[in-house]
């Protein structure tokens, strides 16, 4: 039996439900066409890629290997038939947040100068590899140390860490901070995209209290809030000043690395020239 396209849209449904009958009910087919598919995909690819064995439904180390190839492919086959009868194929460049931080104005505009005929869309996405992994978008500007398979990434730069705070907080008018300043305090800690750990901390000395944020806005919001505080780079800085927000840098904390990351194999025919002027406009470090 050949796979086809029906194989990969019915096995990612079940990856992102965990359910036969969600899935079912997303694809609007029966559970048992919805099993029978998945059995036949496994059969042609010659491994398990959900344990049913239990009574909650997951993914085997195969099927979360595949489920990210998967949804490169059908990504790739559904953006094919959206551009099809356009003349511009966009370039996408995917970020989780901050973009390329002040340097996000010179590198669109720029863009748009020297590669008038096709578009470049900056995207923000809420995961690790700001949707590069799954086929969202064709290269990222992420920050931090990515390690996720299939990716390739360039540094282009480094951003010192800053603390950010309340506007009222006690702390807010320091010229300077300590990662000690900080310990006793909640930290907010975006664990989706961010770059910021306990790790950070020495182990005698690490903040007894986290909250849990999935993104910038909610990190923010619990900061302006007054219900933690939290550590990212001069980035956020930059780009998200707020009248309730104070960022403070950080003596001791180490610097964040940004690097630009596409995917290995075929691709956008114009990531070369994004990765250069990337370079060329960001790279100080």
């Amino acid at each position: 039996m050949s796979i086809e396209l029906r194989h990969f849209r019915c096995f990612l449904a079940i990856a992102d439900t965990l359910s036969i009958t969600r899935a079912a009910e997303r694809l609007h087919l029966t559970q048992p066409a919805v099993s029978r598919t998945l059995r036949q995909l496994e059969q042609s690819l010659g491994v398990h890629l959900v344990d049913r064995s239990t009574h909650h439904l997951a993914l085997t180390p195969d099927g979360l290997s595949f489920r990210d190839r998967a949804a490169v492919a059908v990504a790739s086959f559904d953006r094919a038939l959206g551009y099809a009868h356009r003349t511009a194929w966009p370039l996408r460049l995917g970020h989780a947040w901050a973009g390329a931080g002040t340097d996000t104005t010179t590198l669109l505009r720029r863009w748009h100068e020297e590669h008038p005929a096709t578009p470049l869309e900056l995207l923000r996405i809420d995961d690790r590899t700001a949707g590069l992994a799954r086929g969202e978008v064709d290269a990222a500007l992420l920050r931090g140390e990515v390690s996720a398979p299939g990716l390739i990434t360039e540094r282009l730069t480094t951003e010192p860490r800053v603390a950010g705070l309340p506007a009222d907080d006690p702390l807010a008018h320091r010229t300077t901070l300590s990662l000690a300043d900080l310990a006793d305090r909640t930290i907010a800690v975006n664990t989706v995209s961010g770059v910021t750990s306990l790790d950070l901390w020495p182990p005698s000395a690490r903040p007894a209290s986290t909250i849990t944020i999935g993104n910038s806005d909610d990190w923010l919001a619990a900061i302006t809030g007054g219900r933690a505080v939290g550590v990212t780079t001069s980035a956020t800085a930059e780009m998200h000043p707020h009248p309730a927000m104070a960022y403070v840098p950080l003596t001791d904390a180490p610097p964040v690395p940004v690097v630009i990351a596409w995917r290995d194999g075929p691709g956008h025919p114009r990531i070369p020239d994004l990765i250069a002027l990337a370079h060329e406009v960001m790279g100080r470090g």
